[in-house]
């Protein structure tokens, strides 16, 4: 129960300090109500406390719900009417002969409606129906409805921004959730080799189940493209998607971010955060690298996968786990078990269902459909208009052995295009790392026994040069004899005079 706290609305000097308690009151209760409509009906409750108050109605556009009690009269509606058309205040008493003909109404009342004021526009009126006092001085109580006015009509503004604000950020986020759906349908997986309809059907099979999913293959195949496409084609496809880099966390900060913790848990927690497991909801927990996870960890991940619960770091209180999980490695995980560094317990718990990326070696004919997808996605965002790759290009694309896999590709294109001058992409614009001897036009232009006798000739001069043209001397640097000497001088016409001076 709220103590009443009477508003003194008459001239008195003495209550100016409660009217400007009351005006407190009511604009904590505007900032402070999540809910608009809450706040109006806190304010009606708080005004009404005064005895000489008999009702006091806020009304506003597209207010879902109007004050219980308190009938606004036709007489007096047509006057609010009046006071909303033309942004003036208006007094009015009613006696008793305004009542003729209605039953029910005895007392004799005074009307004060003030407009509340939107962008400049009376948008409302706030409607104040006070104990009727013939002498009556309404100067204080004018200005007191005055204020209350107004904050409603700065409160209603807000309202309505952040009404607006919501419904905009609603439309982005439904619209973001249609772009990602569409991103990661089926059909944008890329390839058409036996290995990729392979792993579509594996993941058509698997996405709308709950089952735990383990994505293997090589680092940079796709295997995070396999995870969202999972995810964005289950049933879970409204709630968050959460990746997790096992890798990239230091061993001292994975346990807080995976779980969470509780404030002052260790040294620098001032507050309570929620971990990745608790961030997930009902969606999807993406952990990649999963092999580089430290054993320790790896015990809580197998207790999390078989109890479906968890606790933040240093706290007691039990969270469920209610989000579906997808695991990813590039490691030989039954290696890992045998060497000791991974727990064979945890591997039956998340190969589940096992889905394989095969490297982008082993699908050649992929290798043309990815590079021409990259070629538009990047022309487009650096604004070039390049409309095809050569045929030269093309089958040093597909000569490579990319042990990158697919991030390779996708750089080399993007390289290629920033490089590019032209319309077309050539050989000479791919990564030098592609380049053979051929395309770059820097093969071997002579055949062996030229390349040999070019190199016998400087041997020798260079000899002759240290010993000043004497042949006998050059010859026992080269540990050879004067007339082999003499017969390679005459072969290679090496004028040997030229050294002696």
């Amino acid at each position: 129960m709220r103590k009443e706290i009477e508003i003194p609305l008459e001239d008195t000097p003495e209550g100016e300090a409660r009217r400007l308690a009351t005006l407190l009151e009511i604009s904590q209760v505007l900032t402070d109500t999540v809910h608009f409509e809450d706040s109006l009906d806190q304010v009606e409750e708080i005004v009404e406390r005064h005895p000489s108050v008999i009702s006091f109605h806020v009304l506003v556009p597209d207010r879902g719900r109007q004050k219980r009690g308190g009938e606004i009269l036709p007489l007096d509606k047509t006057a609010i009417d009046r006071v909303i058309q033309s942004g003036e205040a208006t007094i009015a008493n009613r006696t008793r002969r305004d009542f003729s003909g209605i039953r029910g109404i005895l007392d004799e009342y005074t009307l004060i409606a003030i407009p509340v004021v939107s962008n400049s526009h009376p948008v409302g009126a706030t409607v104040a129906r006070l104990v009727y006092r013939h002498n009556r001085n309404f100067q204080r109580a004018l200005k007191f409805f005055r204020v209350v006015s107004s904050m409603i009509g700065q409160s209603y503004d807000v309202n309505r921004l952040t009404k607006a604000e919501r419904e905009r950020l609603m439309e982005e986020n439904t619209h973001l959730r249609g772009e990602l759906r569409e991103r990661y349908d089926f059909s944008r997986i890329i390839g058409n080799s036996q290995q990729m309809r392979e792993v579509c059907q594996r993941v058509r099979q698997v996405a709308r189940a709950d089952t735990t999913v383990l994505i293997r293959g090589e680092s940079g195949t796709g295997k995070e493209l396999i995870a969202h496409a999972i995810h964005y084609n289950s049933l879970r496809s409204g709630e968050p998607f959460i990746r997790v880099s096992c890798a990239a966390l230091p061993e001292t900060l994975i346990e807080s971010e995976l779980f969470g913790h509780e404030k002052g848990s260790f040294t620098g927690a001032q507050q309570q955060k929620p971990g990745r497991f608790e961030m997930a909801g009902r969606g999807t927990l993406f952990l990649d690298e999963i092999g580089e996870l430290a054993p320790a960890l790896q015990v809580k991940l197998l207790r999390v996968l078989q109890e479906r619960e968890f606790e933040r770091v240093g706290g007691t209180s039990t969270l469920e786990f209610r989000a579906r999980l997808v695991a990813a490695t590039n490691k030989n995980l039954e290696e890992a078990i045998v060497k000791g560094i991974f727990r064979d317990d945890l591997y039956y718990r998340l190969n589940v269902f096992s889905i394989f990326v095969p490297p982008l070696r082993e699908r050649k004919s992929d290798i043309l459909l990815l590079a021409e997808h990259f070629l538009d996605k990047y022309s487009r965002k650096h604004s070039k208009a390049i409309r095809r790759i050569s045929t030269p290009a093309i089958d040093m694309l597909t000569s490579y052995h990319w042990p990158g896999n697919v991030r390779e590709l996708e750089n080399a294109i993007e390289r290629a295009i920033l490089v590019c001058d032209g319309y077309v992409i050539h050989s000479r614009h791919l990564p030098p790392t592609l380049q053979t001897a051929e395309s770059s036009n820097t093969e071997p232009r002579v055949n062996l026994g030229e390349a040999v006798a070019a190199f016998e000739k400087d041997l020798i001069q260079d000899a002759l040069k240290s010993t000043r043209g004497n042949r006998a001397q050059a010859a026992r640097l080269l540990s050879t004899t004067e007339r082999i000497i003499g017969y390679k001088v005459r072969k290679y016409a090496i004028d040997c005079q030229r050294f002696r001076t």
